[in-house]
């Protein structure tokens, strides 16, 4: 695999992004698995979810568990897929999990700060993109108890697929995006000082299995991009990508039951409705590991 990542290397990028177009999915429907209880997942249930990522990066699974408000959904269902080593951060609950819905922003005041706990669209990212390299984000799992009265939908694009893109409108646009100091976040700051560092890195890298990783973040504040022309041009073509629906870009809702388990696709989030008797919640789980391959 490492030799498609590899811009010197065109015979093994070609073939690898035929393969890839070949066996992409473009519905949705082509990466739903249906489960019975994702606690305590059946082997063909299994199977399916790590063949997916192993094709694509995503699964969407249909479970059976409705609106169980039971957080250890996401922890042990983790842990059958390879998903062990948890992201805890200031902003998860003790369990690391992170209880994603407005009403959480009551419960701890400095949450609602953070888009994620609004009902505001939020913009393509992958997650994670503010943490240093030790704390990458390479898996990624989102179980939903309650959808939104309306609105909440998200768009999923394999972050292979838009490297291809990208790499396909101008290849120097990628040696562009991988140096280490492409992207950096800002600094942190609380009362005290310094909560968190600035951190500078790469939006594509190889990690040393040979996969493709993607930092990113559409959002326009808070992100220093290298000042460079080929990076602002680089920067300006990802974007002119995800503007529009690709051929493989992926939509649609998490209802009550359902979840996400993917290799920390880009993904992003449009504006949602509550009711008074219906609050949006989906708990989500960070990972340092990929999901597994087999």
């Amino acid at each position: 695999m490492p030799g498609c990542f590899d811009l010197a290397d065109a015979p093994a990028y070609t073939r690898w992004r035929e393969h890839k177009f070949d066996t992409a999915p473009r519905r949705l429907t082509d990466i739903i698995v249906e489960i019975n209880d994702p606690r305590a997942l059946k082997a063909a249930e299994r199977q399916r979810i790590l063949d997916l990522n192993a094709r694509c990066n995503m699964a969407i699974y249909v479970g059976q568990t409705g609106a169980d408000p039971d957080k250890q959904i996401p922890r042990q269902l983790g842990a059958q897929l390879g998903l062990s080593r948890i992201d805890s951060h200031w902003l998860t609950d003790d369990d690391a999990v992170s209880p994603i819905s407005v009403s959480g922003a009551a419960e701890r005041g400095e949450r609602k700060e953070f888009i994620p706990y609004t009902d505001k669209p939020i913009k393509w990212h992958t997650d994670g993109y503010y943490n240093p390299p030790e704390r990458t984000i390479r898996g990624l799992l989102l179980h939903c108890v309650q959808s939104a009265a309306t609105g909440g939908e998200n768009q999923l694009l394999d972050q292979e697929i838009a490297y291809i893109l990208l790499r396909d409108e101008n290849p120097d646009f990628i040696r562009a995006l991988s140096a280490a100091d492409t992207m950096t976040i800002p600094p942190r700051m609380s009362e005290e000082g310094v909560a968190r560092p600035a951190q500078p890195g790469p939006v594509f890298s190889v990690d040393t299995n040979g996969f493709l990783h993607m930092r990113y973040t559409a959002r326009t504040v808070s992100i220093l991009w290298r000042a460079d022309r080929l990076t602002q041009a680089a920067i300006a073509a990802l974007a002119r990508i995800l503007a529009k629906p690709t051929a493989w870009t992926l939509r649609g809702r998490l209802e009550p039951g359902m979840g996400l388990v993917c290799n920390n696709v880009l993904h992003d989030r449009s504006g949602f409705t509550e009711l008074p008797d219906q609050h949006r919640l989906l708990y989500r789980a960070r990972y340092y590991d990929r999901v597994k391959t087999s």
